[in-house]
């Protein structure tokens, strides 16, 4: 996973990285994932898991590998370092910057190594410094709380504006693709909402490629 960053970052169309819900039934993601990865090229998708034990753990993310690798796209895990050689997955994406600088050694040069959970720009530019791969921006935390949008907005502009590492910004709603796309995010993360409801995930995606298009014609 890579941002393929031009000069002139404002001259290319964001990638789409897509978050799963929290996972225990991997029958029904598998489904799920296919509708997504049929509509639209991914570079990446997040795979979040229900807790359990590793073996469990290492059992659905097996289950997952070929359906999100046959779309060509990364497949990244939710934490869980460790797992990502015994599981045939291609990284984590490690939530907070002690949490990353902690596991990346782990993880690199191999595997792809994320960053979330940055709420500082201290925290982000820590992450890009110990060698993340992306630092993204918008996240909901354990609570499911985030930060206002408006500031979320501002740091992806910021990011971009001044640092070469790539910047995922977090859509935790399809009105906040548009936006995210103006502040020039390299990838926008396309989270729960795509899964609301199983008879639309594709058409949430296409819609999502929409607000991409419409906001790039207006750039």
């Amino acid at each position: 996973m890579s941002s393929g960053r031009p000069d002139d970052t404002k001259s290319r169309s964001p990638r789409l990285y897509l978050v799963t819900p929290a996972v225990d039934d991997t029958r029904a993601l598998s489904a799920a994932l296919a509708d997504a990865l049929g509509a639209a090229a991914f570079a990446a998708v997040l795979l979040r898991l229900a807790p359990s034990d590793e073996r469990t753990q290492i059992n659905r993310i097996k289950a997952i590998v070929p359906v999100v690798q046959k779309s060509e796209a990364a497949l990244i895990l939710d934490g869980l370092p460790e797992l990502v050689a015994k599981s045939g997955s291609d990284g984590a994406h490690i939530t907070g910057a002690e949490e990353f600088v902690e596991a990346v050694e782990q993880l690199k040069p191999n595997w792809i190594a994320g960053a979330g959970g940055v709420f500082t720009r201290h925290d982000a530019m820590l992450a890009a410094e110990k060698s993340a791969d992306y630092v993204m921006f918008g996240e909901p935390n354990e609570r499911g709380h985030r930060q206002p949008f408006d500031d979320i907005l501002d740091r992806v502009s910021w990011w971009a504006e001044v640092f070469q590492v790539p910047c995922v910004g977090y859509a935790a709603a399809l009105d906040e693709v548009a936006p995210l796309t103006q502040a020039h995010a390299d990838f926008i993360a396309l989270g729960d909402f795509v899964f609301s409801d199983p008879a639309r995930v594709a058409a949430n995606v296409t819609a999502a490629l929409q607000q991409i298009a419409d906001a790039d014609a207006v750039a």
